[in-house]
Protein backbone atom coordinates (compact mmCIF):
# COMPACT_ATOMS: atom_id res chain seq x y z
CA UNK A 1 0.00 0.00 0.00
CA UNK A 2 1.25 3.49 -0.77
CA UNK A 3 2.00 5.89 2.07
CA UNK A 4 -0.65 8.44 1.02
CA UNK A 5 -3.59 6.00 1.42
CA UNK A 6 -2.19 4.90 4.79
CA UNK A 7 -2.04 8.52 5.90
CA UNK A 8 -5.63 9.10 4.78
CA UNK A 9 -6.76 6.00 6.68
CA UNK A 10 -5.01 7.27 9.82
CA UNK A 11 -6.93 10.54 9.54
CA UNK A 12 -10.28 8.79 9.21
CA UNK A 13 -9.74 6.22 11.94
CA UNK A 14 -7.94 8.68 14.22
CA UNK A 15 -10.87 11.06 14.05
CA UNK A 16 -13.13 8.31 15.33
CA UNK A 17 -11.08 7.47 18.40
CA UNK A 18 -9.43 10.79 19.12
CA UNK A 19 -11.90 13.68 19.21
CA UNK A 20 -15.39 14.82 18.54
CA UNK A 21 -16.22 15.50 14.90
CA UNK A 22 -14.53 18.82 13.96
CA UNK A 23 -17.15 19.45 11.27
CA UNK A 24 -19.95 19.71 13.83
CA UNK A 25 -21.23 23.31 14.14
CA UNK A 26 -19.79 24.80 17.34
CA UNK A 27 -23.13 25.64 18.92
CA UNK A 28 -23.26 22.95 21.59
CA UNK A 29 -21.11 20.34 23.21
CA UNK A 30 -19.60 18.21 20.40
CA UNK A 31 -20.89 14.67 20.34
CA UNK A 32 -18.04 12.24 20.86
CA UNK A 33 -17.76 8.48 20.78
CA UNK A 34 -17.94 6.94 24.22
CA UNK A 35 -14.94 5.44 25.91
CA UNK A 36 -15.10 1.66 25.88
CA UNK A 37 -16.02 -0.22 29.03
CA UNK A 38 -12.90 -0.27 31.23
CA UNK A 39 -10.89 -3.46 31.10
CA UNK A 40 -8.26 -4.65 33.56
CA UNK A 41 -4.89 -3.04 32.93
CA UNK A 42 -2.51 -5.36 31.04
CA UNK A 43 0.60 -6.31 32.93
CA UNK A 44 3.58 -4.26 31.84
CA UNK A 45 6.80 -2.99 33.32
CA UNK A 46 5.98 0.39 34.82
CA UNK A 47 7.83 3.45 33.67
CA UNK A 48 10.95 3.92 35.71
CA UNK A 49 10.16 7.27 37.25
CA UNK A 50 10.00 8.35 40.89
CA UNK A 51 6.91 10.41 40.11
CA UNK A 52 4.89 7.38 39.15
CA UNK A 53 6.16 4.82 41.63
CA UNK A 54 3.54 5.68 44.20
CA UNK A 55 0.75 5.30 41.66
CA UNK A 56 1.69 1.94 40.20
CA UNK A 57 -0.60 0.14 42.59
CA UNK A 58 -3.62 1.86 41.03
CA UNK A 59 -5.30 -0.26 38.42
CA UNK A 60 -6.13 1.83 35.37
CA UNK A 61 -8.87 1.50 32.75
CA UNK A 62 -7.66 0.47 29.33
CA UNK A 63 -9.04 2.04 26.18
CA UNK A 64 -10.16 -0.40 23.51
CA UNK A 65 -7.73 -0.13 20.58
CA UNK A 66 -9.79 0.37 17.46
CA UNK A 67 -6.86 1.05 15.15
CA UNK A 68 -3.41 -0.51 14.83
CA UNK A 69 -1.16 0.68 17.63
CA UNK A 70 1.46 3.09 16.25
CA UNK A 71 5.03 1.85 16.01
CA UNK A 72 7.10 2.51 19.09
CA UNK A 73 9.59 5.20 18.22
CA UNK A 74 13.25 4.67 18.99
CA UNK A 75 16.26 6.91 18.69
CA UNK A 76 16.11 10.49 17.43
CA UNK A 77 13.48 11.81 15.02
CA UNK A 78 14.57 11.60 11.41
CA UNK A 79 14.98 14.62 9.21
CA UNK A 80 16.32 17.18 11.68
CA UNK A 81 17.08 20.40 9.88
CA UNK A 82 20.62 21.77 10.03
CA UNK A 83 21.17 24.97 11.96
CA UNK A 84 21.99 28.09 9.99
CA UNK A 85 25.26 28.31 11.91
CA UNK A 86 27.13 26.15 14.41
CA UNK A 87 25.63 26.62 17.83
CA UNK A 88 27.26 26.24 21.22
CA UNK A 89 25.81 23.51 23.43
CA UNK A 90 23.35 24.49 26.11
CA UNK A 91 24.62 24.56 29.67
CA UNK A 92 24.00 21.26 31.38
CA UNK A 93 20.79 21.34 33.38
CA UNK A 94 21.47 21.21 37.09
CA UNK A 95 19.88 18.32 39.01
CA UNK A 96 16.51 19.32 40.45
CA UNK A 97 14.63 17.78 43.37
CA UNK A 98 12.00 15.28 42.29
CA UNK A 99 8.43 16.44 42.78
CA UNK A 100 6.65 14.93 45.75
CA UNK A 101 3.69 12.65 44.90
CA UNK A 102 0.72 14.72 43.74
CA UNK A 103 2.72 17.96 44.13
CA UNK A 104 2.07 18.65 40.46
CA UNK A 105 -1.61 19.24 41.27
CA UNK A 106 -0.65 22.40 43.13
CA UNK A 107 1.62 23.77 40.42
CA UNK A 108 0.30 27.00 38.87
CA UNK A 109 -1.75 26.95 35.67
CA UNK A 110 0.53 29.51 34.01
CA UNK A 111 4.12 28.50 33.31
CA UNK A 112 7.16 29.97 34.97
CA UNK A 113 10.21 30.67 32.82
CA UNK A 114 13.67 29.58 33.91
CA UNK A 115 17.11 30.71 32.83
CA UNK A 116 17.41 27.43 30.94
CA UNK A 117 14.26 28.20 28.93
CA UNK A 118 15.73 31.59 28.09
CA UNK A 119 18.96 29.93 26.96
CA UNK A 120 16.99 27.57 24.70
CA UNK A 121 15.21 30.53 23.14
CA UNK A 122 18.43 32.50 22.55
CA UNK A 123 20.01 29.44 20.98
CA UNK A 124 17.03 29.08 18.65
CA UNK A 125 17.23 32.70 17.57
CA UNK A 126 20.85 32.16 16.56
CA UNK A 127 19.67 29.18 14.51
CA UNK A 128 17.12 31.32 12.66
CA UNK A 129 13.91 30.27 14.41
CA UNK A 130 10.94 32.58 13.90
CA UNK A 131 10.31 34.58 17.11
CA UNK A 132 6.72 35.21 15.97
CA UNK A 133 5.71 31.55 15.54
CA UNK A 134 4.72 28.61 17.68
CA UNK A 135 3.80 25.02 16.81
CA UNK A 136 1.15 22.67 18.14
CA UNK A 137 2.29 19.11 18.85
CA UNK A 138 -0.42 16.74 19.93
CA UNK A 139 -3.63 14.84 19.38
CA UNK A 140 -7.15 15.94 18.43
CA UNK A 141 -7.38 18.55 21.16
CA UNK A 142 -4.57 20.46 19.45
CA UNK A 143 -5.98 19.94 15.95
CA UNK A 144 -9.67 20.75 16.31
CA UNK A 145 -11.02 23.99 14.85
CA UNK A 146 -12.10 25.26 18.25
CA UNK A 147 -8.56 25.25 19.69
CA UNK A 148 -7.06 28.75 19.25
CA UNK A 149 -8.28 29.27 15.66
CA UNK A 150 -10.66 32.05 16.72
CA UNK A 151 -7.65 34.27 17.36
CA UNK A 152 -6.73 34.25 13.67
CA UNK A 153 -10.27 34.82 12.37
CA UNK A 154 -11.33 38.10 10.77
CA UNK A 155 -13.48 39.63 12.06
CA UNK A 156 -12.68 38.36 15.56
CA UNK A 157 -15.08 35.79 16.98
CA UNK A 158 -13.88 36.11 20.57
CA UNK A 159 -14.25 38.65 23.37
CA UNK A 160 -11.43 39.13 25.85
CA UNK A 161 -13.43 41.01 28.45
CA UNK A 162 -11.22 41.45 31.53
CA UNK A 163 -8.29 39.83 29.69
CA UNK A 164 -7.64 42.65 27.22
CA UNK A 165 -3.96 42.51 28.18
CA UNK A 166 -3.75 39.33 26.05
CA UNK A 167 -4.32 41.22 22.78
CA UNK A 168 -0.55 41.79 22.26
CA UNK A 169 0.21 38.05 22.40
CA UNK A 170 -2.66 37.40 19.97
CA UNK A 171 -1.20 39.96 17.59
CA UNK A 172 2.37 38.73 18.03
CA UNK A 173 1.65 35.11 17.07
CA UNK A 174 -0.85 35.91 14.32
CA UNK A 175 -0.85 33.10 11.77
CA UNK A 176 0.09 30.34 14.21
CA UNK A 177 -3.33 30.02 15.86
CA UNK A 178 -5.30 28.63 12.90
CA UNK A 179 -2.39 26.89 11.22
CA UNK A 180 -2.78 23.11 10.85
CA UNK A 181 0.35 21.56 12.31
CA UNK A 182 1.65 18.38 10.67
CA UNK A 183 2.64 17.20 14.19
CA UNK A 184 -0.94 17.43 15.40
CA UNK A 185 -3.55 14.86 14.36
CA UNK A 186 -6.50 12.96 15.86
CA UNK A 187 -5.30 9.77 17.51
CA UNK A 188 -1.69 10.92 17.81
CA UNK A 189 0.47 9.52 20.60
CA UNK A 190 3.97 10.38 21.75
CA UNK A 191 5.20 7.62 19.42
CA UNK A 192 3.20 8.88 16.43
CA UNK A 193 4.91 12.27 16.24
CA UNK A 194 8.29 10.50 16.12
CA UNK A 195 7.38 7.99 13.40
CA UNK A 196 7.69 8.80 9.70
CA UNK A 197 4.72 6.50 8.87
CA UNK A 198 2.38 9.16 10.26
CA UNK A 199 3.96 12.11 8.42
CA UNK A 200 1.97 13.97 5.75
CA UNK A 201 3.47 12.77 2.43
CA UNK A 202 2.44 16.01 0.70
CA UNK A 203 4.44 18.21 3.06
CA UNK A 204 7.11 16.03 4.62
CA UNK A 205 10.28 14.51 3.22
CA UNK A 206 10.85 10.79 2.91
CA UNK A 207 11.63 9.20 6.30
CA UNK A 208 10.89 12.49 8.08
CA UNK A 209 8.90 12.32 11.30
CA UNK A 210 5.87 14.58 11.82
CA UNK A 211 7.79 16.38 14.58
CA UNK A 212 10.89 17.16 12.54
CA UNK A 213 8.71 18.01 9.52
CA UNK A 214 6.66 20.50 11.54
CA UNK A 215 9.74 22.17 12.95
CA UNK A 216 11.31 22.40 9.48
CA UNK A 217 8.18 23.93 7.96
CA UNK A 218 7.26 26.32 10.76
CA UNK A 219 10.66 27.16 12.30
CA UNK A 220 8.89 28.01 15.58
CA UNK A 221 10.41 29.45 18.71
CA UNK A 222 7.88 27.72 20.96
CA UNK A 223 6.01 24.39 20.90
CA UNK A 224 2.87 23.51 22.85
CA UNK A 225 3.25 19.76 23.46
CA UNK A 226 -0.16 18.24 24.29
CA UNK A 227 -0.04 14.44 24.44
CA UNK A 228 -1.08 11.60 26.73
CA UNK A 229 -4.79 10.82 26.23
CA UNK A 230 -4.12 8.29 23.45
CA UNK A 231 -1.05 6.85 25.18
CA UNK A 232 -3.05 4.89 27.76
CA UNK A 233 -2.93 1.52 25.87
CA UNK A 234 0.87 1.73 25.71
CA UNK A 235 1.51 3.67 28.90
CA UNK A 236 4.98 2.23 29.49
CA UNK A 237 6.27 3.85 26.28
CA UNK A 238 4.97 7.33 27.06
CA UNK A 239 7.82 8.64 29.20
CA UNK A 240 10.74 7.53 26.97
CA UNK A 241 9.01 8.87 23.87
CA UNK A 242 8.26 12.16 25.60
CA UNK A 243 11.92 12.44 26.53
CA UNK A 244 12.84 12.05 22.87
CA UNK A 245 10.32 14.74 21.90
CA UNK A 246 11.58 17.14 24.57
CA UNK A 247 15.26 16.62 23.83
CA UNK A 248 14.76 16.98 20.07
CA UNK A 249 12.73 20.16 20.59
CA UNK A 250 15.38 21.66 22.85
CA UNK A 251 18.12 20.67 20.39
CA UNK A 252 16.30 22.67 17.71
CA UNK A 253 16.34 25.77 19.91
CA UNK A 254 12.58 25.59 20.43
CA UNK A 255 11.17 26.18 23.91
CA UNK A 256 8.91 23.21 24.77
CA UNK A 257 5.79 23.98 26.81
CA UNK A 258 4.41 20.76 28.31
CA UNK A 259 0.68 20.55 28.99
CA UNK A 260 -1.22 18.43 31.50
CA UNK A 261 -4.50 16.90 30.35
CA UNK A 262 -8.00 17.13 31.81
CA UNK A 263 -8.88 13.42 31.65
CA UNK A 264 -7.65 10.55 33.81
CA UNK A 265 -8.25 7.59 31.52
CA UNK A 266 -5.16 5.80 32.84
CA UNK A 267 -6.17 6.06 36.51
CA UNK A 268 -4.29 7.86 39.25
CA UNK A 269 -3.38 10.75 36.92
CA UNK A 270 -0.12 8.92 36.26
CA UNK A 271 0.42 10.52 32.85
CA UNK A 272 0.00 14.04 34.25
CA UNK A 273 2.49 13.18 37.00
CA UNK A 274 5.01 12.13 34.32
CA UNK A 275 4.42 15.30 32.28
CA UNK A 276 4.93 17.52 35.32
CA UNK A 277 8.04 15.68 36.45
CA UNK A 278 9.57 15.91 32.96
CA UNK A 279 8.95 19.67 32.94
CA UNK A 280 10.59 19.84 36.36
CA UNK A 281 13.55 17.67 35.37
CA UNK A 282 14.29 19.49 32.09
CA UNK A 283 13.55 22.88 33.70
CA UNK A 284 11.07 23.85 30.99
CA UNK A 285 7.64 25.54 31.16
CA UNK A 286 4.55 23.62 32.27
CA UNK A 287 1.02 24.75 31.44
CA UNK A 288 -0.99 22.93 34.12
CA UNK A 289 -4.30 22.79 32.27
CA UNK A 290 -5.61 20.04 34.56
CA UNK A 291 -5.69 22.48 37.46
CA UNK A 292 -7.53 25.11 35.40
CA UNK A 293 -10.60 22.87 34.90
CA UNK A 294 -10.93 21.34 38.36
CA UNK A 295 -13.63 23.78 39.45
CA UNK A 296 -15.73 23.25 36.30
CA UNK A 297 -18.69 20.84 36.26
CA UNK A 298 -17.30 17.28 35.99
CA UNK A 299 -13.79 18.74 35.71
CA UNK A 300 -14.62 20.20 32.31
CA UNK A 301 -15.31 16.78 30.80
CA UNK A 302 -18.29 15.43 28.86
CA UNK A 303 -20.07 12.33 30.26
CA UNK A 304 -17.52 10.08 28.52
CA UNK A 305 -14.86 11.56 30.87
CA UNK A 306 -12.61 12.07 27.87
CA UNK A 307 -13.72 15.01 25.73
CA UNK A 308 -13.90 18.63 26.85
CA UNK A 309 -17.16 20.53 27.21
CA UNK A 310 -17.78 23.19 24.58
CA UNK A 311 -18.36 26.91 24.91
CA UNK A 312 -17.66 29.98 22.81
CA UNK A 313 -14.56 32.08 23.46
CA UNK A 314 -16.36 34.86 25.30
CA UNK A 315 -14.13 35.35 28.32
CA UNK A 316 -16.52 37.96 29.70
CA UNK A 317 -19.39 35.45 29.86
CA UNK A 318 -19.85 33.56 33.12
CA UNK A 319 -21.85 30.84 31.37
CA UNK A 320 -19.20 30.30 28.65
CA UNK A 321 -16.48 30.07 31.27
CA UNK A 322 -18.26 27.11 32.86
CA UNK A 323 -17.15 25.04 29.84
CA UNK A 324 -13.67 23.66 29.29
CA UNK A 325 -12.91 24.83 25.76
CA UNK A 326 -12.96 28.57 26.46
CA UNK A 327 -10.90 27.88 29.61
CA UNK A 328 -8.44 25.89 27.48
CA UNK A 329 -8.15 28.72 24.96
CA UNK A 330 -7.82 31.40 27.61
CA UNK A 331 -5.13 29.54 29.54
CA UNK A 332 -3.32 28.69 26.28
CA UNK A 333 -3.08 32.41 25.54
CA UNK A 334 -1.91 33.07 29.08
CA UNK A 335 0.70 30.32 28.81
CA UNK A 336 2.02 31.67 25.50
CA UNK A 337 2.06 35.19 26.92
CA UNK A 338 3.96 34.12 30.04
CA UNK A 339 6.58 32.16 28.10
CA UNK A 340 6.97 34.74 25.31
CA UNK A 341 7.45 37.60 27.76
CA UNK A 342 9.56 35.46 30.06
CA UNK A 343 12.19 34.70 27.44
CA UNK A 344 12.24 38.10 25.72
CA UNK A 345 11.86 40.72 28.43
CA UNK A 346 14.87 41.88 30.39
CA UNK A 347 14.81 40.57 33.93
Amino acid sequence: MKIAPIFALVLVIGSLVGCANPSQPPTANPTAPSVATPLPQPSATPVSSPTTAAATATRAPQLAITRPAPPVATGSPAGARPSLQPLPPLPTALPRPTLAPDAWKDLPVNPTVSDRARAIYVRGQKAGNNPDAFSKVGDCESRTQWFLTDFDRKPPTYTLGPYSDLQPVIDHFSGSYARLSVASLPGFTAASVLTSLWADPKQCNRNESPLSCEYRLQRPSFALIMLGTNDVPHFDKFEPNMRTIIEFTIDQGIVPVLVTKADDLEGGNRINAIIAELANEYDIPLWNFWRAVQDLPNGGLQPDNSHLTFGMNHFDSASSMQSAWPVRNLTALQALDAVWRGVTETK
